[in-house]
């Protein structure tokens, strides 16, 4: 893979897959390589995906300083990133809690982005809450699925606060819009992709929710935002009210979708993508 070297002398790898324009794109995990991402359903068709394996994940160095596995600090590995690319400006895709990192890139550097693709995004950084009440609601439209009585059971568990490891492998399918084997696999694998202390550390004081929603409503770029429609993990609820923050924002809610949209409906999610990416930015 090839490598570069961040702010603090890190070596941060990469992988590009597909040709056309770059696309840099943010895993999430927190601190998960890009390994679950594949593809993204295919979208490496239509654009060069740059995707970046956060410090401490895959092929990228353990840094000196634990402390900079900070989302906040994260930012300047992103744009050291743009800096080796040689590129002014970047298409920016992040997912899931790669989404708190993309938006705090947007606030300290919104001239460098282009476009944004927030999908299945974690709304932390803006400050928005998910409710237990909501993430009750978005499960009860699984409630025909064979595994629903356990998942839901052990999610009830969670809401009130006595959840325990078992419990959190237990809702595991609310994430996937078919809990079928492929799903069991990718659920799997990630575990051994994920740095557990880097997580630990990822949102420790990193964020300022009141600036980064004042600075996002700000944004001149474009944005796309997408919510998978039975995803437990970012309802969509409250990705319109993430989305509901910029000023140029477009969301769309995946029918049948999970956390993981490329993996329930590849086709519509790469045509929802490629659409977005080929409005004018300006």
């Amino acid at each position: 893979m090839p490598t570069f070297a961040a702010y603090d002398g890190t070596e941060l790898a990469y992988e590009v897959l597909g040709d056309g324009p770059p696309m840099v794109c943010l895993p999430g995990g927190p601190m998960q390589d890009c390994a679950y991402l594949g593809e993204l359903g295919g979208l490496s068709a239509q654009r060069a995906l740059v995707m970046a394996d956060p410090r401490g994940t895959g092929g990228s160095a353990v840094p000196e300083d634990p402390g900079t596995y900070r989302c906040d600090r994260l930012v300047d590995d992103v744009e050291a990133l743009r800096e080796h690319l040689g590129r002014d400006r970047l298409d920016l895709l992040a997912h899931s809690a790669g989404t708190n990192l993309a938006m705090l890139y947007a606030e300290r550097h919104p001239d460098r982005v282009e476009r944004l693709a927030l999908i299945t995004p974690s709304p932390y950084a803006a400050g928005i809450d998910v409710t237990g009440e909501v993430r009750r609601e978005t499960a009860l439209l699984r409630a025909a699925e064979p595994w629903f009585p356990e998942a839901f059971a052990a999610l009830e568990r969670i809401v009130a606060g006595d959840g325990d490891s078992a419990a959190f492998l237990a809702i595991a399918p609310f994430w996937y819009g078919r809990w079928d084997e492929s799903a069991r696999a990718h659920r799997a694998a990630e575990d051994a992709h994920r740095n557990q202390e880097a997580a630990g550390r990822f949102g420790d004081g990193a964020f300022t929710p009141d600036v980064t929603r004042a600075a996002l409503g700000r944004l001149p770029c474009p944005v796309l935002v997408l919510a998978g429609e039975v995803d437990l993990n970012s309802p969509p609820p409250a990705v319109a009210a993430l989305a509901a923050v910029f000023p140029r924002a477009e969301l769309v809610v995946q029918a049948g979708a999970g956390h993981f949209p490329w993996l329930d409906d590849a086709e519509r999610f790469t045509r929802t993508i490629g659409a977005f990416l080929g409005r004018p930015a300006g």
